[in-house]
């Protein structure tokens, strides 16, 4: 049984492959993986999503919109930190968290406007 969706013979194009491979000795691939990782929980992409929204919230904030707990959500966005993606400063004694930059916002919206196509198309 073929499959329809994978080369029937092995070949491929060697200058392809190496100029590919030696584009990704330039880059933090790793990184960019963690950074996506980070983002792939749904609580953690409800936050990113909530701050692309609104351009700071509290932690109290946020765990109202993602439906958990402070701890809970405390804990998401200490993960979000760790990977660049999110931001904070601290008012007396509240958290208000931001997104780090720009970037992060356009990787979200391009996500769901890519997710919106998938679904119509398919």
């Amino acid at each position: 049984m073929t499959q329809k969706d994978t080369c029937e013979v092995f070949c491929y194009n060697e200058e392809k492959v190496e100029q590919v491979q030696q584009d990704l000795e330039e880059v933090d691939i790793k990184g960019t993986a963690m950074l996506l990782k980070a983002i792939a929980d749904e609580k953690r992409a409800k936050i990113v999503y909530a701050l692309c929204q609104e351009e700071e919230l509290c932690v109290c904030d946020l765990a109202n919109i993602i439906g958990a707990t402070v701890a809970t959500t405390s804990h998401h966005l200490r993960t979000l930190y760790k990977q660049g993606v999110v931001r904070y400063r601290k008012e007396h004694k509240l958290a208000f968290y931001s997104l780090d930059d720009d970037h992060i916002k356009q990787i979200m919206l391009v996500a769901i406007e890519h997710q919106k196509e998938v679904m119509v198309s398919g």
